[in-house]
């Protein structure tokens, strides 16, 4: 199978969100180690996590859960790019989406990344106080 950088390179010029349609298509087929790639050589694609977590298939939102486990051990320099994306989403009025935002900070792991959660420790949803009271210890 080629890989997604040379199926986009043949294409004409790919918007911004086809491309993200094609992230998330490759993370819902389970081909996370291509996209961990593309990540790895251009770190914009950060900012596009909190997109992609609100995704509404579930193959999607764990392939990032994945993504960041192999990101964080292969350039965990880049990982702070994705926490404003992230934020955004702890306030979504969608409870899982404020749950997988949650979830992939606990990944990234850093202070800048786990200080915003504690205002979900009194969200209305119990399985979104559970997740961030993990997160949190």
């Amino acid at each position: 199978m080629p890989h997604l950088h040379q199926a986009i390179e043949k294409k004409s010029p790919v918007s911004d969100e086809e491309l993200l349609q094609v992230i998330a298509d490759f993370l819902a087929m389970g081909h996370v180690e291509n996209i961990v790639a593309m990540f790895r050589q251009d770190p914009r694609y950060f900012a596009w996590t909190g997109q992609l977590i609100s995704d509404e298939r579930f193959a999607v939102r764990l392939g990032v859960s994945v993504l960041f486990e192999y990101l964080l051990e292969l350039c965990p320099e880049h990982l702070h790019l994705a926490i404003p994306s992230l934020e955004v989403q702890l306030k979504n009025s969608i409870s899982w989406v404020r749950g997988e935002a949650a979830n992939v900070l606990g990944i990234i792991g850093s202070p800048e990344a786990l200080a915003p959660l504690s205002v979900l420790l009194d969200d209305d949803s119990p399985q979104v106080v559970e997740i961030v009271r993990d997160i949190l210890g």
